[in-house]
């Protein structure tokens, strides 16, 4: 399995091509269609609705980017659909409605986010809805997440479509919801082939770590996040395929 050739041709836009001041709010549908015009690919983010829907959204509560306040989770699909966006003219959308405005025009790359906050083996309901989303999908498609078992579970779920880790430094400041022990496996990224994962999508500021070139040298396809200028852009390439970017035009 391997990530298919439309993942290089072009830079991935993180959380789709967003710009606020434009009224364009990350992983929203106008987010999402500007980076359909532009050519770029895309990579969202998926959190859980209450009645078991896979929501187009990155934070775990609605806080920074809605009027609303507390979990994603505590609210059905039908309600988190009619929740507007800040600074933007959209609601949360649906996984399935992204996929319906995508169709397969730029390749999508999806995170599922964790939903315990401690990287545990607690999952399967978010990975079951995205997977059963992206049924008879015909566009290029990948799935990643930060939890390996989570990643796993996608495996069992989808294992036709390419997967990856989400991986990171994981420095204390960071993540201080996950345990250290924790913390200081996953920095190692040691559930690479136990999952099947055939790319990773590593933190742009830790690029030299030896474990990223030795998945390398073994055949991993490297993506990195985020990158936020040209500059910065130039220096990832000397090492990954292909980088996630916002705040340019790559």
């Amino acid at each position: 399995m391997s990530l298919p050739p439309a993942f290089f041709a072009r830079p991935i836009t993180h959380r789709a091509l967003h710009d606020r001041k434009s009224g364009r709010v990350e992983n929203s549908l106008a987010a999402i269609k500007a980076a359909i015009a532009a050519g770029y690919g895309i990579e969202i983010d998926l959190q859980l609705s209450s009645d078991g829907h896979a929501m187009v959204f990155h934070d775990d509560t609605l806080d920074r980017l809605t009027a609303e306040a507390g979990p994603v989770r505590h609210k059905t699909r039908a309600a988190l659909e009619a929740i507007p966006l800040t600074d933007d003219t959209g609601t949360i959308p649906a996984l399935e409605t992204v996929l319906e405005v995508v169709d397969g025009q730029v390749p999508l790359l999806i995170e599922i986010k964790d939903q315990d906050g401690a990287m545990g083996p607690n999952v399967g309901p978010l990975e079951q809805a995205t997977c059963d989303a992206l049924r008879g999908y015909v566009g290029d498609v990948a799935l990643m997440s930060f939890n390996p078992h989570s990643v796993a579970a996608c495996a069992k779920f989808a294992p036709d479509i390419p997967r990856g880790i989400t991986t990171s430094s994981y420095l204390a400041q960071f993540w201080p919801e996950v345990p250290e022990e924790t913390r200081d496996i996953l920095r190692e990224i040691p559930d690479y082939d136990r999952v099947g994962a055939c790319f990773i999508s590593h933190e742009a500021t830790d690029l030299r770590r030896p474990r990223v070139a030795a998945l390398k040298s073994q055949g991993a396809h490297i993506l990195c996040w985020t990158i936020r200028s040209s500059q910065a852009e130039a220096a990832a390439r000397q090492i990954v395929d292909n980088v996630t970017f916002e705040g340019y035009l790559a």
